[in-house]
């Protein structure tokens, strides 16, 4: 199956040995500043493909495979924000990046907004798609327990062949050769052949503690450079349900603390808008960058 998606500049596959890590990236090298782009929870660097090669005419791309991710070091903690920060600054350091644009989708949202509050210094502008505003003490039950739940691991069960199955019929008109390839880089087969997250369980389970012991409210008001959220608009079927009615009251929320902050929905999309609408994604990401 062809797309027309399909990756036009592909990146360049790296390696750094940072922290206790050695990490694995994704470098388009473009003319341009600096984004280091941050993917979200259970997923991997490949996750940015198609943005980052529309971005990558005026702009060098750096996405890592974030601790416990993809094929970066299966770490058996260190999934708290000071730990996960610093991984990012010591390969900053390593690539010789003084200061850069970050982006983060999902939970890379949060590490990315922890990164600009830790090291203010390093980040110029924060770019937050749909994610960094999920804060569990906004849910209508706001209890550890329930928040547990709702960010439970995805259901990955089935052999190779099952699980792509099912992405081709939730993905289906974004489906393409390019993505049946990206999101075959987050998991992997057992000795029983069964799909797997390449996220261990345990990491997980750190990483949600990390989301509800430090939220987005006690970590954007100390955020200081301009930040953009890209909240992704819900289909029509969903628009006026509770889970999205909850999404707009945490984006609000989240909007109101974080100084020099602006929200631009993209609208009728998924929560993947990478892979969904990867054009506009990109158009609003270098407006905010080249205006703010």
């Amino acid at each position: 199956m062809s797309s027309s998606h399909d990756t036009v500049n592909p990146a360049l596959e790296k390696w750094a040995e940072v922290s206790d890590l050695k990490v694995r990236y994704l470098d388009w090298s473009g003319t341009g500043p600096t984004i280091l782009a941050l993917h979200g929870l259970a997923s991997s660097a490949n996750w940015y493909e198609r943005v980052a090669s529309i971005l990558n005419g005026g702009y060098r791309v750096i996405a890592p495979d974030q601790r416990g991710h993809g094929q970066t070091t299966q770490a058996a903690a260190g999934y708290d924000w000071q730990t996960l920060t610093s991984d990012l600054i010591a390969l900053m350091d390593h690539l010789d990046i003084e200061e850069t644009a970050v982006l983060g989708h999902s939970w890379g949202g949060h590490v990315a907004s922890n990164l600009a509050a830790r090291f203010p210094h390093r980040v110029t502008k924060l770019v937050m798609i749909d994610g960094g505003f999920q804060d569990g003490h906004l849910l209508p039950d706001a209890t550890w327990e329930t928040f547990k739940e709702r960010f439970s691991p995805r259901n990955v069960s089935g052999d190779r062949e099952q699980f792509l199955d099912r992405l081709r019929v939730q993905l289906s008109d974004c489906w393409g050769d390019d993505l049946e390839r990206i999101v075959q880089t987050m998991v992997y087969a057992d000795e029983e052949e069964q799909i797997r997250d390449i996220l261990h369980p345990d990491s997980h389970a750190q990483v949600l503690i990390s989301m509800w012991d430090e939220p987005p409210s006690a970590v954007l008001p100390r955020v200081s450079c301009d930040t953009l959220i890209i909240p992704a608009g819900p289909r029509a079927d969903r628009a006026d349900s509770e889970y999205s009615r909850m999404r707009v009251k945490m984006v609000e929320a989240a909007a109101k603390v974080t100084p020099n902050c602006q929200v631009t929905w993209i609208t009728d999309t998924i929560h993947d808008i990478g892979y969904h609408k990867p054009q506009e994604l990109a158009q609003v990401i270098r407006e905010f960058l080249v205006n703010a």
